[in-house]
């Protein structure tokens, strides 16, 4: 776990990053740049359109402040740059993602999700929202039975009782599927009657949500902040980094609190 006081320093080292990049021009396209590739003076004013003088003045800039280096008539990126220029894509892509999702945080309790998660927002970048309305009013509901339904794996954290769910689950454990569930204490003996295995392992239903991990998506589900499961958002994706995501939360809850 990161400390929050380191985290805070973090943010402010980033948020001078910020300032020092986006408050020139030329030092922007310079460093946009040389992240492709080390380039030497020439190449650098060719591709950027900038007079040589305004180059060559940036250049030294950054040399100063060890932002880049020079090494055999090319200039290259400083290692430490490289890092400060993914962290500025990482709050951009995090800034991003709670813009998008403001809808499924806002009054939502996610208290619980552990700080490492996050920090890896970003990672979300590309997860799409769905939402019940109106007259679709099982929308999410449909859309993780027809999930599980597919699935040739399954982890999740299921901390409601939903009788479709269920009975796909149960199924795929009877045909010895590969699945992995934990369920709150409250439900624990009433999914044990019904799928005929003993060797769950509950957690506490309080401050809980809903995590669905199969070989195709992820599925988050949150509970609201009067303490009832929001059936009607659900943040869902196919893509590589949002699966990635929802697998580093679930390893870490399953090392630390189950």
């Amino acid at each position: 776990m990161i400390d929050t006081v380191d985290c805070i320093k973090n943010f402010e080292t980033i948020a001078e990053d910020v300032k020092f990049v986006t408050n020139s021009f030329v030092r922007l396209k310079v460093l946009v740049t040389l992240l492709e590739e080390p380039r030497n003076m020439k190449e650098i004013t060719d591709l950027t359109g900038l007079s040589y003088s305004s180059v060559s003045s940036t250049m030294h800039d950054l040399e100063l402040k060890h932002w880049i280096y020079r090494h055999q008539n090319k200039y290259f990126l400083s290692n430490s740059t490289r890092v400060r220029i993914a962290n500025l894509m990482e709050l951009d892509q995090t800034i991003a993602v709670l813009d998008n999702f403001f809808n499924i945080l806002q009054g939502h309790i996610i208290d619980m999700l552990p700080f490492e998660s996050v920090l890896e927002f970003h990672m979300l970048h590309n997860a799409n929202f769905i939402e019940s309305q109106g007259v679709d009013a099982y929308r999410t509901y449909n859309f993780i039975q027809n999930c599980l339904a597919e699935a040739e794996f399954v982890k999740c954290i299921m901390p409601i009782f939903y009788e479709p769910f269920f009975d796909i689950l149960c199924d795929m454990i009877s045909s010895k599927g590969d699945v992995e569930i934990y369920v709150p204490q409250n439900l624990l003996n009433s999914f044990e009657r019904k799928s005929g295995i003993e060797t769950l392992k509950p957690f506490d239903e309080l401050n809980s949500f809903l995590l669905i991990i199969t070989d195709n998506v992820m599925i988050l589900g949150l509970f609201m902040d009067n303490g009832y499961f929001d059936q009607t958002r659900i943040l869902t994706s196919s893509h590589e980094d949002p699966i990635v995501w929802a697998n580093n939360l679930y390893e870490n809850l399953k090392i630390n609190e189950f």
